[in-house]
């Protein structure tokens, strides 16, 4: 007989120092679809409703297709929002129950005005509904906050193993697999997790340079998982904005109860390497003068674009998408053949719309959600397409998904192609500028707001890449943040001696 099996995915990555709260809408901007609905947008896709869909094919379940809500970074999830996703997978339960197993992709670092702890807590409702037999697997990003509610409540902690995340569909499939494996009686599923006393490390979670200690902390775990009844180690860098107790790196490891001591060891283990590398980084911020005396140099006979990141206003950190201190400085040393995408900005589109493709227009741009971190940019520039800021992923990351900037104007000032957005997302693909009738490889130099996705798709193209700091939401600098909730003593915030 067929089994049952529900999938669903709530995801977001809350930075609870943004001003921005997370209200419906801002999932209807990404996407939000319910039943049905989940097959028509995600199968054929490179993501973990991809991934769920192809393993149930495989497997002969039938599907109880629950929801699929995912929003761009930033503040807490409203109350009123976190109830509406919360029952659309609960409510699913209470008409189609029950299942014989359950699929979740979660992000891991969600918090909403009434719980910090977003995923720990809508596990334990469905535990309550469900009972302790019914297999859960979650698949978490690299960046999850892994909480000890989270390891109880699910049977399976399956994270990516890449940065940036081109994985997302293999993880989900391998978590599918092991609730096949649970419901047809061939294993048993404990799962456990443990952290150091640490607010960041991992090299936060970087695998594209083959080199670091996140590649060797996923090279160890992989070869703790040859071990018999040892399932799967997922190594989590952690989200650092989140003002939450369990903030920062951990590991989760999935095993068998008969081994349940020996996984306890390999935790430990692993929670020490983190520890002991927690200061070693393989990426470097670099101050705008040098990103932009990079930028005046041109081109160094390749023929290939240099691509700096804008990465401490990197929208899926939670960042604005419309500071300005980057975009300033470019056009202050008169850097032309560029393109700049995205400068966040609905009210500037308001007045391109208006205008009309070949305008020139003069606009106040950016800096409007919070000045701080750079004033908006009295500008004259010329209207040069207006698009409704559709494309479908090209990939590597999110390969066949389709999503909307929202309404869309590039804006040429001095040479600079600017992508003004309505919508805030960080720039990981081509196609957010193709998509506008721009073609990144002809220019020199390509600005995207992004810390460490854009590379998948950006630095096969490059002839050198840049991670600017702006100085805006998404600093690692830690001490400028006011935690009040985060566990202490933490390293680097505090002195930490390990008995």
């Amino acid at each position: 007989m067929s089994k049952r099996v529900l999938i669903a995915q709530i995801m977001h990555e809350t930075n609870t120092f943004s001003r921005l709260l997370t209200a419906e809408d801002a999932y209807r901007r990404r996407y939000l679809v319910h039943g049905d609905e989940l097959p028509e947008k995600f199968r054929g896709t490179r993501t973990e409703i991809g991934g769920f869909l192809d393993a149930a094919d495989r497997f002969g379940w039938t599907l109880v297709n629950a929801i699929a809500a995912n929003a761009t970074p930033s503040g807490k999830v409203t109350a009123e929002c976190w109830q509406m996703l919360k029952a659309g997978v609960l409510d699913v339960l209470d008409k189609e129950g029950p299942v014989d197993g359950i699929c979740l992709a979660l992000h891991g670092a969600m918090v909403s005005e009434t719980d910090d702890d977003a995923e720990g807590a809508l596990l334990a409702a469905i535990r309550r509904k469900i009972g302790r037999k019914v297999p859960i697997a979650i698949t978490l990003d690299l960046h999850a906050n892994v909480s000890d509610e989270m390891a109880e409540h699910a049977d399976a902690i399956i994270a990516y193993r890449t940065y940036p995340h081109i994985d997302l569909y293999e993880r989900a499939v391998q978590a599918a697999g092991l609730v096949n494996e649970v419901m047809e009686g061939r294993k048993e599923l404990a799962c456990s997790v443990a952290r150091p006393p640490s607010l960041d490390g991992c090299d936060h979670g970087r695998t594209s340079a083959g080199v670091g200690p996140m590649v060797d902390l996923l090279a160890k775990a992989a070869e703790y998982e040859k071990e018999t009844g040892i399932y799967a180690i997922s190594v989590h860098a952690g989200f650092q904005w989140s003002d939450i107790v369990p903030a920062g790196p951990s590991v989760a490891i999935t095993y068998s109860p008969s081994v349940g001591s020996r996984a306890q060891t390999i935790l430990e283990d692993l929670v020490s390497d983190i520890w002991e590398t927690r200061e070693e980084q393989t990426v470097h911020y670099v101050p705008l003068d040098e990103a932009v005396a990079e930028a005046r140099k041109g081109q160094d006979g390749t023929g290939k674009p240099l691509v700096i990141a804008d990465a401490t206003d990197n929208p899926g950190g939670g960042g604005y998408g419309d500071t300005t201190n980057l975009l300033r400085a470019l056009l202050d040393a008169g850097i032309t053949n560029a393109c700049f995408c995205p400068i966040t900005d609905p009210a500037s589109i308001e007045i391109g719309q208006k205008a009309g493709v070949g305008a020139t227009i003069s606009v106040e741009l950016g800096g409007k959600v919070d000045p701080v971190f750079g004033a908006p940019i009295s500008c004259t520039g010329v209207v040069k397409s207006l698009t409704d800021g559709k494309f479908v992923h090209d990939g590597p990351m999110w390969k066949g998904l389709a999503m909307s900037m929202g309404p869309t104007m590039v804006l040429d000032v001095n040479g600079i192609d600017i992508v003004v957005t309505t919508n805030r997302q960080q720039t990981t693909d081509h196609q957010a500028f193709l998509t506008n009738g721009i073609d990144p490889k002809t220019k020199d130099v390509i600005v995207v707001k992004s810390s460490h996705h854009f590379r998948a798709a950006f630095e096969p193209i490059s002839r050198k890449v840049i991670v600017a700091d702006s100085g805006s939401l998404c600093s690692h600098n830690w001490s400028a943040f006011d935690f009040k909730k985060l566990r202490r003593p933490i390293w680097p915030l505090d002195e930490v001696t390990l008995s």
